[in-house]
């Protein structure tokens, strides 16, 4: 399952990968692609994705989920 998560704050390739580290934390998350250029996270999952937990792990990197 492939899920598009729209973040606000990152800017360039660090934000990326504080983004893709914490994200990739969440159980089943097999793959995560952030682009900072699009303010976009591309998760690739077992299963769907809890917004709780998606809204904490980006919170952790630094930056907000935008809903």
């Amino acid at each position: 399952m492939q899920t598009t998560i729209k973040i606000q704050g990152m800017s360039c390739g660090h934000c990326e990968g504080k983004v893709n580290t914490e994200l990739g934390k969440i159980s089943g998350v097999t793959e995560v692609k952030a682009v900072a250029a699009d303010g976009l996270a591309i998760v690739t999952s077992a299963d769907a994705l809890n917004t709780e937990e998606v809204s904490q792990a980006v919170a952790t990197a630094g930056y907000k989920v935008l809903v």
